[in-house]
């Protein structure tokens, strides 16, 4: 039997029932739909989602499209910041709560983005750690997250780095 007052360890099951609720189109959808219409908006579709991974696609259409016949950045921005975000909500998810919050953000942008474009980041690993230390000693830590956009035929149209901050609640 455990005491109420000692810190709960990461809960594998937590984060595998976030994984499949969030993988979930439909329940993905009404989540975008109440939380961040924009995304709803835009079209953003989760690829893949697994602790270390996670994928997001965003397609060329009316509703994302600038003025140059391509895919407006703020809709790449918004696709790459939410592909290393379900990385940290379901990690957030694994234990005691603890808030988030995108504190920088850097990009490049290499090829016009036409099509449909996939960001993925392979973070899960480094949020994890930081969102454990957090919890452990009750500090703020940061996480700098790369989500690289790649277009249909593998060519990178941006890469994006934002950084999360992770602090426990007390």
């Amino acid at each position: 039997m455990t005491n109420p007052t000692t810190p709960v360890a990461p809960d594998a099951a937590r984060m595998e029932h976030f994984r499949r609720t969030i993988s979930n189109p439909l329940k993905l959808r009404l989540f975008m739909l109440r939380r961040l219409p924009m995304a709803y908006l835009a079209g953003l579709r989760l690829a893949e989602l697994t602790p270390e991974r996670a994928t997001i696609t965003v397609r060329y259409k009316f509703l994302t499209q600038n003025p140059f016949r391509s895919i407006y950045f703020a809709c790449l921005s918004m696709a790459a910041e939410m592909a290393s975000g379900l990385l940290a909500m379901m990690h957030v998810q694994s234990g005691s709560p603890v808030s988030m919050l995108v504190v920088g953000l850097e990009a490049d942008f290499s090829k016009k983005a036409v099509g449909l474009i996939r960001f993925t980041s392979p973070d899960g690993a480094a949020i994890g750690r930081a969102i454990a230390e957090s919890r452990a000693t009750g500090e703020g830590r940061t996480v700098v997250c790369t989500s690289t956009g790649l277009d249909e035929a593998g060519d990178t149209v941006a890469v994006f780095r934002i950084t999360w901050s992770f602090r426990a609640k007390r």
